[in-house]
């Protein structure tokens, strides 16, 4: 009789980890959190529980992008995997809570602890450049709320180049993917603001803008960063961390561009003010000089007709010396332009002359030019005039 091998309890906990990496491999996994703590500030232990079953759960502490208590319902991403002590647990990558109280205990959570990190502080917020001409936007490119952005800054002004990081918005993987979309526009250092948009959606759909990591690396990013994310009545960690928010993308595109037809009434409203400014001083200082001319005496007026009969001796004076002047340079151009017309090669040619152009050497062809022919000729003989 053949004796079956015999595995060592290591061993054999190792095929079972290996096989249940292969079978269960990033598995998610809802349920609610019970007996939830944190050993020696570095460890986070809790179980994850429904109605029938629980599951124990483990992951570092520095991996807890989302606050979470006993009660709450969650989403995690974990490999199951069984300890040394033959004790079944997941080991959790990610946590993300479920439903609208959940997400709203965990966001206020969070809000609080960087609310006193000063990561909300206006004064770390900075304003978006003037004269945009580059933006980076962040978004999935197949949603209709980045459709509307695009739609909406090529309406409006135009002439913005948008470089665009496709992204997920929503679910576990979208944090982990803006944030290297983030990292991504700040390396290249080639736009001047990054948008980050997202249009609306439930609770669970925009939770994914409450994770820690994402807020940390907005409020870190070396390049303004406006977020247009849900509806107006919606907030996130990403909204109240980035430099400036926008009540959706739509929204989010006319605060980056401008508007052309808003533009142009501005202008022509200036145009209007200047003209009404300038008509007003003249009909003041008409006003004025009015009053003036109807104070002062006869004297007064004697002497305005003759500083005025002295103005006007003096402007047919000097009309009489700019035409004078005129009637000269006319004189001087015609002479000059009779001397240019004298110079006229054609002049010569009309009158039976003729242009011989070329060396001149026996054997040699050189160019006779008239004034209606071009006529190359072969030089035979050449004799010194006498």
């Amino acid at each position: 009789m053949i004796e079956e091998p015999a595995f060592t309890v290591s061993a054999f906990l190792g095929i079972c980890n290996q096989a249940l990496e292969t079978s269960f491999s990033g598995i998610v996994i809802e349920g609610e959190v019970a007996s939830f703590k944190v050993n020696q500030g570095k460890w986070v232990f809790f179980d994850l529980k429904d109605e029938e079953s629980s599951v124990s759960c483990f992951l570092p502490l520095f991996k807890l992008r989302t606050p979470i208590q006993d009660g709450m319902k969650i989403r995690v991403k974990a490999l199951p995997k069984v300890t040394k002590w033959g004790k079944f647990s997941l080991t959790v990558n990610q946590i993300i809570p479920v439903g609208e109280g959940n997400i709203k205990k965990s966001f206020e959570l969070l809000k609080q602890k960087l609310q006193k990190e000063g990561l909300f502080d206006p004064a770390r917020k900075r304003p978006l450049p003037e004269d945009l001409t580059k933006i980076g936007v962040i978004s999935s490119t197949s949603a209709a709320g980045y459709a509307d952005f695009c739609k909406i800054v090529n309406a409006r002004w135009g002439g913005l180049e948008i470089q665009t990081c496709h992204t997920q918005v929503q679910g576990m993987s979208a944090p982990d993917q803006i944030i290297r979309a983030l990292r991504y526009l700040n390396e290249r250092a080639e736009v001047q603001v990054i948008a980050i948009i997202r249009g609306g959606g439930s609770a669970d759909d925009l939770a994914c803008f409450n994770d820690e990591k994402l807020a940390r690396e907005i409020a870190i990013s070396k390049i303004p960063v406006i977020t247009g994310i849900g509806h107006e009545i919606d907030e996130s960690l990403a909204d109240l961390v980035a430099d400036l928010r926008a009540s959706t993308p739509s929204n989010c595109a006319e605060m980056l561009s401008r508007d052309r037809a808003a533009e142009r009434r501005l202008v022509d409203a200036k145009i209007s003010r200047a003209s009404d400014e300038i008509h007003h001083h003249i009909d003041t200082a008409l006003h004025n000089v009015n009053n003036r001319i109807q104070d002062v005496n006869g004297l007064m007026q004697k002497h305005i007709s003759t500083i005025m009969s002295n103005i006007d001796n003096q402007i047919i004076s000097l009309r009489r010396e700019v035409q004078s002047k005129i009637t000269r340079f006319e004189s001087e151009l015609d002479s000059k332009l009779k001397i240019i017309e004298s110079m006229n090669p054609d002049l010569v040619l009309s009158q039976g002359y003729a242009i011989l152009s070329g060396k001149l050497a026996v054997e040699n062809v050189v160019k006779i030019t008239t004034l209606k022919q071009e006529i190359s000729a072969k030089i035979t003989n050449i004799k010194e005039r006498k």
